[in-house]
């Protein structure tokens, strides 16, 4: 259960910093809006990613909410990255900058996965 907290604190926390903090930060930069632009969307839609992935950080790192609601929180940042990594190769094709939100995937992963093992350490 040691290692579980460990991951998971870990891989949650590295989650929250970089899709909740640094959206919050960073959100209405020029080069953030130029990205959001470059992948062919409208800028309204890099402010509602960034409320809905500062919101969804918080969730996932808040112990106090409901698992209901952690479960949307980790679906939507599963889809968020995969419409990431598939946008970045619909428009700049296959680079090594599509790995990044596959990472990113791969890491919300392992944070779900320790998510669940604690949670049913907690009931037994």
């Amino acid at each position: 259960m040691k290692k579980s907290n460990i991951l998971f604190w870990i891989t949650t926390g590295m989650i929250f910093l970089f899709e909740g903090v640094m959206p919050a930060l960073t959100s209405q930069t020029q080069m953030a809006k130029e990205g959001i632009r470059h992948l062919g969307y409208p800028e309204y839609f890099g402010v509602m990613l960034a409320v809905f992935k500062v919101l969804g950080a918080i969730v996932l790192i808040v112990p106090q909410f409901p698992a209901r609601i952690k479960e949307w929180a980790y679906a939507g940042f599963a889809i968020d990255f995969i419409a990431a990594a598939v946008s970045l190769w619909a428009v700049d094709g296959l680079n090594a900058m599509v790995a990044l939100p596959l990472v990113a995937f791969g890491i919300l992963a392992v944070s779900y996965i320790q998510y669940h093992h604690l949670l049913a350490a907690k009931k037994s």
